[in-house]
């Protein structure tokens, strides 16, 4: 699979930015998800790497190829990015089954491929089967229909499932009819030696010819695969169809139309059909947004079986920050097209790199409350909360604030000029406005003036403990039991502090 780095990545529509200088590597076999509100340019960064839509400046790699680069003019489309695509729209033609909505891509590809001898294949895949005899005879066996005929497609699908084989093998296989031998071991010691005989006539017919199979079948000259510029066969085509329709679990849906599937099936035979073609890299923008929320729960599983078992390198686009939390090995958190944190999901849940990290991923809600005081000589800080209560704060990493200050000064400066030529940003990146709860609204409580002396203390529900020798006066102002938990709101003072109860 392939390895994916954005450098410098800009898009913008005169002073729009859509994404503004994005810098970012995605490794290979990694589950990233795109988060962030509507229009922050999730989408977009998303497109943008598939080609199919041009950034204004930057870099993109894919693997070992450049496939943009505004400085060397270089811009390989979408078609030969070798990506795949899942819309929040399946997009699957009503009129075809889910067979042909699975080969329709497939179809159309026209590129260098190798040559193989798929009559020889075919006799291999035979002996391959034919050498568990016994999984042959059962699986058509536990196949009977309540009228005693066999189940014929379904014991096809088994055979392709269990043998990893095309429906003409698996057809070829059943023609044997060995389920209804008195003696299959011998049928099948027999069969194999007609098989083999064909198989290494074919073989010897290439040596005459001055060449050689490999272990696909493909030809091989003097050790090198022999390719040609074709489509890909018959054959070729429904092995890619029935591999796929196992791995998305459709294999039984193969001759129904879409409009005869659920939601989820659905969505199977899209991912499915991107899956099939071999993408190096798969693309998904919002893919079960349009599904209820049990079924979305177990799309989310089945996103993460077929990460891991195609060891493909997923991107996927989402506003909703459970399916990044659950589903990702890294969250990429995009606010105004800017990279606000690229980190796994604990990371970014656990150590927020700013306020709008903080409060955006977390549900409930994370709690803001402001502070006033300063950092004692034993590393502590003496702080004061909610309506002048003192608290002392003990840091689990111990830092100097005046060092982290003069850090986080200069490296705002750095990024502040050094794109001092560039287009202005019509789109101006703002303060975020951290909430204070309260229980009159109508007051806001932000500093007019900023000095060194203010701090903002974050604390996650589930760390506001509620205890009858708790040391602040409180009270429960609502509660919503889900059943596992309870979210509790507690007033202090005037102050609405969010609480999780288990």
């Amino acid at each position: 699979m392939s390895k994916i780095i954005l450098k410098d990545i800009t898009k913008r529509w005169g002073k729009f930015y859509a994404v503004d200088h994005l810098d970012i590597e995605i490794d290979d076999n990694s589950f990233i998800t795109l988060l962030g509100p509507s229009g922050c340019g999730k989408t977009t960064t998303l497109r943008m790497i598939a080609g199919l839509e041009t950034p204004t400046s930057g870099k993109i790699v894919i693997g070992d190829r450049v496939v943009f680069d505004s400085e060397a003019g270089i811009n390989i489309p979408a078609n030969k990015r070798k990506v795949g695509f899942l819309f929040q729209n399946y997009a699957l033609w009503p009129n075809m089954t889910v067979y042909k909505n699975i080969a329709f891509g497939l179809k159309n590809i026209k590129e260098k491929l190798p040559i193989y001898d798929f009559d020889a294949k075919v006799l291999n895949d035979q002996i391959r089967a034919f050498e568990k005899f016994e999984d042959i005879v059962s699986l058509a066996k536990d196949n009977y229909k309540k009228n005693g005929k066999l189940d014929e497609e379904r014991v096809l699908n088994k055979y392709i499932e269990k043998f990893d084989i095309s429906m003409i093998t698996a057809k070829k296989i059943l023609n044997y009819k060995l389920h209804l031998s008195d003696s299959p071991k011998i049928v099948s010691e027999k069969t194999i030696r007609e098989l083999q005989f064909d198989l290494n006539k074919l073989i010897e017919e290439h040596k005459k010819k001055g060449e050689s199979l490999g272990s696909e079948y493909e030809l091989l000259v003097n050790g090198k695969v022999k390719e040609e510029v074709r489509k890909l066969t018959k054959e070729e085509v429904d092995i890619k169809v029935r591999r796929v329709s196992t791995i998305v679990k459709i294999g039984m849906f193969m001759d129904r139309y879409p409009s005869e599937l659920s939601g989820g099936q659905q969505q199977r035979v899209a991912i499915a059909r991107t899956l099939a073609p071999s993408p190096e890299v798969m693309f998904m923008d919002e893919p079960l947004s349009n599904l209820d929320a049990k079924l979305r729960l177990e799309m989310r599983y089945e996103l993460q079986r077929l990460h891991v078992e195609t060891g493909s390198t997923f991107v996927y686009v989402t506003h909703d920050q459970m399916e990044a939390m659950t589903l990702a090995t890294k969250i990429c958190l995009i606010d105004n097209g800017v990279l606000q944190q690229y980190d796994s999901p604990l990371t970014v849940y656990k150590e927020p790199a700013n306020l709008f990290t903080a409060d955006f991923v977390g549900n409930p809600s994370i709690n803001f409350i402001n502070a006033n005081g300063q950092q004692d000589e034993d590393g502590t800080f003496s702080l004061n909360i909610l309506n002048n209560t003192d608290i002392i704060f003990k840091p689990n990493n111990s830092f100097n604030i005046n060092e982290w200050k003069s850090d986080y000064q200069k490296r705002f400066n750095e990024n502040k000029d050094k794109d001092k030529k560039l287009v202005e940003k019509g789109n101006k990146d703002e303060k975020f406005n951290y909430h204070i709860s309260r229980v009159d609204e109508t007051v806001l409580e932000y500093e007019d003036q900023i000095v060194n002396s203010n701090y903002v203390i974050a604390v996650r529900p589930e760390f506001m403990k509620i205890d009858k020798e708790g040391k602040l006066p409180a009270v429960i102002y609502g509660s919503m039991p889900t059943g596992m938990e309870t979210t509790l709101k507690i007033r202090v003072d005037d102050y609405l502090l969010t609480s999780v109860a288990f």
